[in-house]
């Protein structure tokens, strides 16, 4: 296939882009230097030359707390952005696979969210994701939504990455927050999923993290103990690092769509982990 990816310098996109050559796509790699996705004519024609099958859309703008501040920016990106890409797509008549996020629910549920359940973000990079959600929808209908949480790749940034470097100095106990949940969930996993869904004619939006759930906290003593760095680590509460952007408690995205479409699962976050850590 014909595939343009978006944001290809970015974690995600970048294990795309290695992951789909290694199936032997032609691919036309998409980042701010060439053409920014705010600007709807340069998006339009950069997609219509590259004449894809497919368009695949990682790019955003992701830093949560600077979005808080930063409104016109997050919305100029991911609302308006995904809007440009979405309309540019259908013109071209390709498919349109892009990513999103937990962020677009309130992040309080007692129980993982499918992708049923009411969005209710709390964040301005949650409600410009959601708007950015729904211009995919009004504008690109063969189109599908992939909920991500939690993510780590090749090369970062990412909390993997921060917590590897900080366990290998020394220093005082590291306090991590032992009450948010989620599923750490590789890009690694996410690109071959993606790879998949591209001879599925499937339309919708989908959660697509690892399976099995944990904390931060526990998140980073599994990463120490495969590392077997001896940094020591305590738990502690969110209110202990209050950030400009609230974190959710809950990040836990449960796969119902994938598993309705007869999908396999994704593999285990401690699995993937490893995987990843053997590699780093």
């Amino acid at each position: 296939m014909r595939i343009v990816v978006t944001g290809a310098r970015g974690m995600l996109g970048r294990t795309l882009a290695t992951r789909l050559h290694e199936q032997g796509h032609t691919l036309h790699l998409a980042h701010t230097q060439s053409f920014n996705i705010t600007d709807p004519h340069a998006t339009h024609q950069a997609i219509q030359e590259a004449a894809p099958d497919v368009v695949i859309h990682p790019a955003a703008y992701t830093a949560v707390d600077k979005c808080e501040t930063e409104v016109e920016k997050a919305f100029g990106v991911n609302a308006q952005g995904a809007g440009h890409i979405a309309i540019a797509a259908q013109r071209a008549g390709a498919r349109l696979i892009a990513i999103s996020t937990d962020y677009v629910f309130a992040g309080d549920a007692p129980n993982p969210y499918v992708e049923t359940d009411r969005t209710e973000p709390r964040t301005i990079y949650g409600q410009s994701k959601l708007a950015g959600e729904a211009a995919i929808r009004t504008h690109c209908p063969d189109h599908i939504i992939l909920r991500v949480a939690w993510l780590y790749g090749a090369g970062g940034p990412s909390f993997v990455h921060t917590m590897l470097k900080l366990g290998a100095i020394d220093g005082p106990l590291l306090k991590v927050v032992n009450d948010q949940h989620g599923n750490p969930t590789s890009c690694e996993a996410v690109a071959n999923h993606i790879i998949q869904l591209l001879d599925i004619p499937t339309v919708g939006t989908f959660h697509l993290t690892s399976e099995g759930e944990t904390t931060w906290y526990d998140f980073t003593k599994t990463i120490f103990a495969l590392k077997k760095l001896r940094r020591g680590v305590e738990p502690c509460g969110t209110e202990q690092y209050p950030r400009p952007a609230p974190r959710p408690k809950n990040s836990r995205l449960d796969n119902r769509g994938l598993r309705m479409i007869g999908m396999p699962p994704m593999p285990h976050w401690q699995e993937s982990l490893e995987i990843f850590l053997r590699k780093s």
